[in-house]
C-alpha cells in the first residue's frame, strides 16, 4: 500500500509543501492529497489590493499542482481524528472521511474579533478571497465622503488603510491604533509611516480601543463614537478551533504545539505548518503568524516529513524572523529590519526602493509556490517505509 499523506490547507504553507513533497518523493510509494475549501490559490498578502477595486489574477489549484501527481480534494475540513488517522471534510455531495498516514496540517488562520460585540455582524476583513470581495462590493457602494474605520495597526490595518485611501480618495478613511502608529519601527521609519498617513489623508485614533461595531459607527472603550460606513476589522488573527477540538496537543490560542521538526508534539504522524503551528524560532519566542513564517515551517515540516520516510538525518532549517515588508499604497513602502529579539534594528528602506523589494517578495512568493524545488535536486525519493499495518507498527519497505 503506498504511503498516504493528507495536505489540509492549500495556502502559502500548504500548497508549497504539497508540491515540494510530490517532487522529492517516487509517487511509486507516495500518494499526496490536497484539501482545500476553494479552487483557487489565494495570495493573502495581496487581499487588500483585491478589497480596494484592483484585479488580482486567478490561479487555479489544478495549474499549481499540474504535472505533481497531488491530488486535489475541494471541500471543507469539519474535524480530525489523529487516533484513527481520519479527516473529516463535507462538499457538495455531502460528507465524507480521508484516511492519513502523515498528516499536514496547513488550515491557516481567519480574522479573530476578540469578543468584542457587533464585529461577526458588522464588520468586514481581509483574510480570505470571499471576505476581501465582499468588503470591496460595500466600498463600491460608498459615495465620496465616505467613512471607513480600520482596526487595527498592524501590517494588514496598515497596508488596508493606505490602499484604500489611495485608491478612494473621495473616502474619509480612518485607522484606530491600540497603542501608537508603527510603535515597533525604527523613529525614521515611524515618521516616514505617519508622513505616508498624512499625505494619504488617513485620520489615526492612537490609544482608542474599539468596544464594539454598529451599524454605521464603532464604539471606544470609553463610549465614544467613532463615523464608520464601513468597519474594516483587522485586529489579529485567530486559528480554526478544530485542532483544538482534535485532541492534538495545542497551545493557549489553539495552534499546534511541535517540536522543532514541526512535529506534533503529542501525535507523531501529524505535523503542523503556517499560523496553525505553535513554533518556538531560532530567538525563544514563538513565530509570530505571517507569510514569512509559512515559509520557514513549511520547508522544515517538509524536510522532516522527506527524511523520515525515507530513513535520513533529518535537516534543521533556519526559523529566524528578519523583518517586515509593509506596502503603503501602490507607490511608497516600507521595509524593516529586526534583531533577533524582534526588535527593530537601525536599517530600513522606505520609498520606491522598499517597493521594489515588496514586489519581489509578492513575487518570490508565489515563484515558490508554482516551483517549490526550484535549485533542488530533482531526484524522487524511495521510502524505506509502508503505511503502519494495523497494529500501527511500521513495516520495512
Amino acid at each position: 500500500m503506498k504511503h498516504r499523506i493528507l495536505v489540509l490547507g492549500a495556502g502559502y504553507a500548504g500548497a508549497y509543501a504539497a508540491g515540494n513533497l510530490a517532487r522529492r518523493l517516487s509517487p511509486a510509494d507516495t500518494e499526496i492529497t490536497v484539501v482545500n475549501a476553494v479552487p483557487e490559490f489565494v495570495e493573502r498578502m495581496r487581499l487588500h489590493q483585491l478589497a480596494s477595486g484592483q484585479d488580482l489574477e486567478v490561479r487555479k489549484l489544478t495549474d499549481v499542482f499540474a504535472g505533481t501527481a497531488v491530488r486535489l480534494r475541494l471541500a471543507r475540513v469539519t474535524g480530525v481524528d489523529p487516533e484513527r488517522r481520519t479527516v473529516a471534510v463535507t462538499d457538495e455531495d455531502g460528507a465524507g472521511e480521508l484516511v492519513y498516514d502523515t498528516l499536514l496540517y496547513a488550515l491557516g488562520s481567519s480574522v479573530a474579533d476578540h469578543g468584542v460585540p457587533g464585529v461577526a455582524e458588522h464588520a468586514y476583513d481581509v483574510t480570505g478571497r470571499s471576505s476581501a470581495l465582499r468588503l470591496r462590493e460595500r466600498l463600491a457602494g460608498l459615495g465620496e465622503g465616505g467613512t471607513v474605520l480600520v482596526v487595527g495597526e498592524g501590517l494588514t490595518g496598515i497596508e488596508t488603510a493606505t490602499e484604500l485611501a489611495e485608491s478612494r480618495p473621495d473616502l474619509s478613511v480612518a485607522l484606530a491604533a491600540r497603542a501608537e502608529l508603527g510603535a515597533w519601527l525604527t523613529p525614521q521609519a515611524r515618521r516616514h509611516l505617519r508622513r505616508a498617513f498624512d499625505r494619504l489623508g488617513i485620520t489615526v485614533h492612537e490609544h482608542t480601543d474599539i468596544a464594539a461595531v454598529e451599524p454605521g459607527r464603532a464604539i471606544t472603550a470609553d463610549g465614544t463614537a467613532v463615523p464608520a460606513e464601513v468597519t474594516v476589522w483587522s485586529a489579529g488573527f485567530a486559528v480554526h478551533p478544530i485542532a483544538a477540538t482534535s485532541g492534538l496537543e495545542v497551545a493557549a490560542n489553539g495552534q499546534i504545539v511541535v517540536d522543532r521538526t514541526m512535529r506534533s508534539v503529542s501525535h507523531p504522524d501529524v505535523y503542523a505548518a503556517g499560523d496553525s503551528a505553535y513554533a518556538i524560532g531560532d530567538n525563544g519566542r514563538p513565530l509570530p503568524m505571517s507569510c514569512a513564517s509559512a515559509g520557514f515551517t513549511n520547508m522544515q515540516a517538509t524536510s522532516a516529513i522527506v527524511a523520515r520516510l525515507t530513513d535520513s538525518k533529518v535537516p534543521t532549517v533556519g526559523l529566524k524572523y528578519l523583518g517586515n515588508h509593509i506596502s503603503l499604497g501602490r507607490r511608497d513602502a516600507i521595509c524593516q529590519v529586526v534583531d533577533g529579539e524582534a526588535r527593530a534594528k537601525s536599517w530600513w528602506l522606505g520609498g520606491k526602493p522598499a517597493v521594489r523589494v515588496k514586489s519581489g517578495v509578492l513575487k518570490g512568493a508565489w515563484f515558490g509556490i508554482a516551483h517549490p524545488t526550484f535549485g533542488m535536486p530533482k531526484r524522487k525519493r524511495r521510502l524505506t517505509t509502508t503505511a503502519p499495518d494495523a497494529a500501527g507498527v511500521r513495516v520495512t519497505a
